[in-house]
């Protein structure tokens, strides 16, 4: 994550006075494409997405208000795996949403989804799989999902994200 200055704007302003949202919500965060966020093509360069994506991610933990309990408790999310289709660019100074949600979970990891989005439609839809983990050791999901005080069933994670977790594990058998 490179973004810095966004980061302490986050933590120092919009951690404080953002809206409150349910575990299974989505969490929306509006940026700007600056010139130094983007590369020669003249568009918001590929590496920047997943750093947006860290900041949209702590911000959607503080909008259910689990940041602060879980820094606290010392965890700290790892992102395991992420799955980029990018649809149309973003220009230079243009302004886009980052929308994050919880869509599932399993036995070991967490899904998420994040989508940029303008008033130019969809520009990018990513698919997270990741980890809190606290003293090198992962925290249970079930823990997870009970310090969030959601009390459901996990949902059904969609065939789309399935499927990207059934390519996942063919790698890894395939990689060992």
């Amino acid at each position: 994550m490179n973004l810095y200055f966004r980061l302490i704007w986050l933590f120092l302003w919009r951690v404080r006075h953002c809206n409150r949202i349910g575990f299974l919500d989505v969490s929306r965060i509006e940026y700007r494409a600056l010139p130094s966020d983007c590369d020669i093509n003249m568009h918001l360069t590929n590496s920047r997405y997943p750093a947006f994506m860290d900041l949209a991610r702590t911000h959607m933990l503080a909008e259910m208000g689990l940041l602060k309990r879980f820094l606290k408790l010392k965890w700290m999310p790892i992102v395991n795996a992420a799955e980029f289709t990018y649809i149309r660019d973003i220009k230079p100074l243009q302004k886009f949403t980052i929308e994050s949600r919880v869509v599932g979970w399993d036995e070991k990891y967490f899904y998420i989804d994040q989508r940029f989005v303008s008033e130019r439609g969809l520009h990018c839809i990513v698919h997270v799989r990741g980890v809190f983990v606290c003293n090198r050791k992962q925290v249970p999901i079930s823990e997870l999902v009970r310090e969030a005080g959601y009390e459901g069933e996990a949902p059904a994670l969609s065939p789309e994200v399935q499927k990207w977790k059934a390519f996942l594990q063919l790698k890894k058998e395939r990689n060992t």
